[in-house]
């Protein structure tokens, strides 16, 4: 039983629970008494806590499926670049060709930025919490954490729309149009109005959840960290300051002392992971999606073992600091352009892969000239690098087989982590110096940051602004390859100034007496346009606004 049980574990839910029923009652004589096994029935979803929980389990599949991304998110931002041609980060977002049309962003990324996605996993929260309240034979203690868990994961579903889009509808309760009709269909609710539901939600589902969950669930920490972002990222300074100030002083989160193994760690292993989604070895424990896709693309022998999906930019590796904590263009810091990868900052090494470092079975070589598979690609001639970089962060070189046979599914352990409490210290160091300026606390949470990465401390007597690109430098670094960058440029105003020239990649020639000559290029595929009267908001899909005419006339400004 065990084992017919364990081939369905990443079935959709109502076949998880239909597939439940048939076995139990196959090794029953009493064949007769069957629950219909074409629907779950309120008679075994809401009076049974474990199949309440499966209904709930559902919902997390609403998470970011981040390890099954081949053109992430990050290269939206200028942080990277897709090393093939044909994904919607270089096809639509780079070239601002989003439209009403086609803004149901597409490839590989779309289920948890896209509206329909969103809203049908907010509509299933909203059936949990109706369904658990009202049920009189689920325990008030199980009832109280698990509504809390629903609300805190759909606000976090309204955040990811309230970033996309603005104000959106506020929908919570269950609509059924062929009971409601019309009414049903309900308008925009404002930005302010869209802000100030998630803090709601948020802090109502704060006290009844624990401080810190089960591995994989959310927690207390989950629901302040995505009140503080949405603070963050609405420019409500104080309040977001507050708010991470909270998680700082009640929660028992810390920073993990490997950066690099944070990555790789499984649930609750790492005190320092908030909110992620979370995987199990699919298989027999095998599994590389993720490494197998976006990582170096040839290894030992020529062998295609990724897809070199992600590819880092110039301008992010400029901006690692050197080991004693100087930025390269400080001209004390020691950083010398023809020997740009020595002494630089453990996050570096850490995060990426370039030419003359070591990974997974071979020593990467980008340098032209010399026959390297991995040769910078500045014509999208194949899938080696368009920037003569690599990624190496969240990757696993040690223990998993790269290559072909695991392209076809098998989802990559690790754990896609959406919020950490390095995200808490940063949040708050960045709201904190914009509300008041560069106070103790302010130093203290960046300074973290930093030793963690064995950085010494800000220097003292920081003016705000000075301090302001220190953070914005720090979260780069910091956050790299999880995702982040985009949602910062556009927070930051930013977004037309960073995404509205080529990005670069290095050229590497061997020289005279075998000396390396470096020069910056201009990447294949880094063209990046961005139209500021529009851009910082996506466009909602002429297809609901089709099916809504509360939305008719209520499109986001220049589409």
């Amino acid at each position: 039983m065990f084992v017919m049980l364990h081939k369905f574990l990443k079935q959709p839910i109502y076949f998880i629970a239909i597939t439940v029923i048939f076995v139990m009652q196959s090794c029953s004589d009493k064949v007769l008494d069957v629950q219909p096994r074409d629907r779950l029935t309120d008679a075994t979803v809401w009076t049974d806590p474990g199949a309440a929980d499966l209904f709930l389990n559902d919902i997390y599949t609403g998470l970011p499926d981040g390890n099954n991304w081949y053109d992430p998110i990050e290269n939206w931002s200028d942080n990277s670049i897709c090393g093939f041609a044909w994904p919607t980060s270089r096809g639509l977002i780079q070239q601002s060709l989003q439209s009403p049309s086609n803004a149901n962003v597409s490839g590989d990324i779309g289920g948890p930025y896209d509206w329909t996605t969103l809203y049908t996993d907010i509509r299933k929260c909203n059936v949990f919490i109706k369904n658990v309240t009202a049920s009189a034979s689920l325990a008030d203690d199980f009832k109280k954490e698990k509504i809390a868990e629903a609300r805190t994961l759909r606000a976090y579903f309204y955040q990811n729309l309230f970033m996309m889009f603005g104000g959106v509808p506020i929908i919570t309760e269950v609509l059924n149009i062929d009971v409601q009709g019309d009414s049903v269909f309900r308008p925009r609710n404002t930005y302010d109005e869209t802000l100030q539901f998630i803090q709601t939600e948020c802090l109502a589902a704060y006290n009844d959840l624990p401080d810190m969950p089960s591995s994989g669930r959310v927690g207390k920490g989950a629901a302040l960290v995505i009140k503080g972002w949405c603070e963050l990222y609405a420019g409500k300074y104080a309040e977001a300051a507050a708010t991470n100030k909270k998680i700082m002083d009640e929660l028992p989160y810390e920073l993990d002392a490997d950066y690099a193994a944070l990555f790789l760690t499984k649930g609750a292993g790492s005190k320092e992971a908030i909110l992620y989604r979370e995987y199990n070895p699919p298989g027999q424990g095998k599994g590389a999606f993720l490494d197998g896709t976006i990582g170096p693309t040839f290894t030992k022998n020529g062998a295609e073992t990724s897809w070199g999906g992600v590819n880092p930019t110039q301008e992010l590796v400029d901006d690692y600091a050197m080991d004693n904590g100087k930025v390269i263009s400080d001209p004390t810091s020691g950083y010398n352009p023809q020997k740009p990868y020595e002494h630089r900052e453990q996050r570096f090494y850490q995060s990426i892969v370039y030419d003359g470092s070591y990974f997974y079975n071979d020593t990467i070589f980008t340098r032209k000239g010399i026959g390297s598979k991995n040769e910078i690609d500045l014509t999208d001639r194949d899938d080696a690098s368009q920037t003569g970089y690599y990624m190496r962060k969240r990757l696993d070189d040690k223990t998993l087989v790269l290559g072909a046979a695991n392209w076809g599914g098998y989802t990559s352990y690790q754990n896609y982590i959406i919020y950490r409490f390095a995200d808490v210290l940063l949040n708050y160091a960045e709201a904190q110096n914009e509300a008041s300026g560069p106070d103790a606390t302010v130093y203290s949470a960046v300074n973290k940051i930093r030793n963690r990465s064995a950085l010494p401390n800000l220097p003292e007597g920081l003016s705000q602004a000075d301090m302001r690109t220190a953070i914005r430098r720090e979260r780069r670094i910091e956050f790299a390859f999880e995702d982040k960058r985009f949602w910062d440029l556009l927070r930051w105003h930013i977004a037309e100034v960073n995404l509205n020239h080529p990005l670069h990649g290095i050229s590497i020639t061997v020289g005279a007496n075998g000396v390396l000559q470096y020069a910056p290029v201009e990447a294949k595929g880094g063209d990046r346009k961005f139209y500021a009267e529009k851009n910082y908001l996506f466009p909602i899909p002429q297809s609901v606004i089709d099916k809504n005419p509360q939305l008719k006339g209520h499109q986001n400004p220049g589409y």
